[in-house]
């Protein structure tokens, strides 16, 4: 079995991504996976949508499972088999805003504990570290801001929303907890810490 990231949108795959899809016999993944990489799908390759993630460990052998951004960041590289990385939200994020992966501490709250992700956010900023959260919809970010606002970290951080990062409608708003920004998309995450000033795209 190959895991396979398709890249966090759309013209962000590696070549080597592309050409182990070119070559499958059997291909898997969400809708939305499927989509981005449709136009290079051989034609004689089985195509099937995902919508029970608990047994695709048991998937044949020759199976390519397409995992959105990269496999090892929130996605299904935990399955037995070959990784092939992708481009994820977090190494967009990081280039659009001009931040060192070095300085950043990942916490993923999409489809987990929010509770737990809101106190890791204060733990790691107060180790002086850039926090790149993934959320889902369900995310209270007004309250993790009210938590934030309350720690007494003396050191002032900015905050970024990061909206359908590699798409079209791709959206960076850039603020601070005087003046916080706030997702209008399900599909967002959050950059948190001491990072230079953005324009808004």
């Amino acid at each position: 079995m190959k895991i396979v990231g398709v890249g966090c949108g759309p013209g962000m795959l590696t070549e080597q991504a592309a050409q182990v899809i070119r070559s499958a016999r059997f291909i898997y993944g969400s809708g939305r996976a499927i989509e981005m990489v449709k136009k290079i799908i051989p034609k004689n390759c089985t195509v099937r949508s995902i919508s029970d993630y608990r047994n695709l460990s048991q998937l044949p052998e020759n199976a390519v499972v397409l995992s959105t951004g990269d496999p090892m960041l929130a996605g299904l590289g935990y399955l037995p088999g070959e990784v092939v990385p992708g481009i994820s939200s977090l190494q967009v994020a990081a280039a659009r805003l001009h931040i060192s992966l070095s300085r950043v501490a990942i916490i993923v709250a999409h489809g987990r504990g929010h509770e737990k992700a809101m106190q890791e956010t204060i733990d790691e900023l107060r180790r002086e570290k850039i926090v790149f959260l993934i959320a889902d919809p369900k995310f209270e970010v007004t309250e993790l801001y009210r938590r934030l606002g309350a720690t007494g970290l003396l050191v002032p951080f900015r905050i970024a929303v990061c909206e359908n990062l590699g798409y079209p409608d791709e959206r960076i708003i850039t603020g601070d907890l005087l003046a916080p920004p706030l997702p209008d998309a399900d599909l967002y995450s959050l950059v948190i810490g001491q990072f230079g000033t953005r324009v808004k795209r």
